[in-house]
């Protein structure tokens, strides 16, 4: 009879934690549609994380890292899905990590993460990206080769945006690569200094108020006045 009571009481205090870890649910769920309507960007990333906590899912993982990321808190996105090259991750979950990587200054990760994007779904913004982050490690053919794609498969209303300036820009994103085309030339040949002008001469012409470019430019022509010492 007393084992009967243990087993009775026991079973009871089961179902009273499921139902409670139900009704917890139920009440966070409610509360992640009512931050999402409201715009509540921290209420949405608690309401996850507590249903994270309560009922994990790969699905609710990737979102709580893509908001992280999209509210510039790389670091928290990262720790929630990790850094690994996984050929199981979602679309949305590599997504993330390349952003990621490359916003906290990991060109070499972030590149793994962005050519697993090219190989399911190739487009001029990967290609861009591509060619980005291989000037920064050095692979100047390869950057060439998203390049040349990119150009090919640009469409005038395509847009990228810039924001080493305190107010954000976009530029017409066929301009974006000629400047990185520019960058490339340079790079290969830092004695023909007039080869890369010409290319950012394109993009201005393309778009005059693209900031980065004229920075640019401006680098080059001081190094082609400079004295040949200066220039090593």
């Amino acid at each position: 009879m007393k084992k009967l009571l243990i087993a009775l009481v026991l079973s009871i205090g089961f179902f009273g934690v499921a139902q409670t870890k139900t009704e917890l649910q139920k009440h966070y769920e409610d509360f992640y549609d009512q931050m999402r309507l409201q715009g509540d960007i921290d209420g949405v990333i608690n309401a996850l994380t507590h249903l994270n906590v309560l009922a994990p899912s790969k699905e609710r993982r990737d979102t709580l890292a893509y908001i992280y990321a999209n509210d510039n808190q790389h670091l928290q996105a990262l720790n929630t899905i990790g850094i690994e090259k996984l050929d199981t991750d979602s679309d949305l979950a590599v997504q993330v990590k390349a952003i990621s990587l490359k916003a906290l200054n990991q060109p070499k990760r972030a590149l793994e993460q962005f050519e697993i994007l090219n190989t399911r779904q190739p487009n001029a913004y990967l290609a861009y990206e591509l060619a980005d982050l291989k000037i920064q490690t050095g692979d100047n053919d390869g950057a060439m080769t998203h390049v040349e794609y990119g150009l090919a498969n640009t469409k005038d209303d395509m847009k990228y945006a810039f924001y080493e300036r305190q107010q954000p820009y976009e530029v017409p994103l066929k301009a974006a690569f000629l400047h990185l085309k520019a960058l490339i030339q340079f790079n290969k040949d830092k004695e023909n200094i007039d080869a890369a002008v010409a290319i950012i001469d394109e993009a201005l012409k393309i778009e005059p108020n693209f900031n980065l470019a004229s920075l640019s430019k401006q680098a080059l022509v001081s190094r082609k006045a400079a004295p040949a010492e200066t220039k090593q």
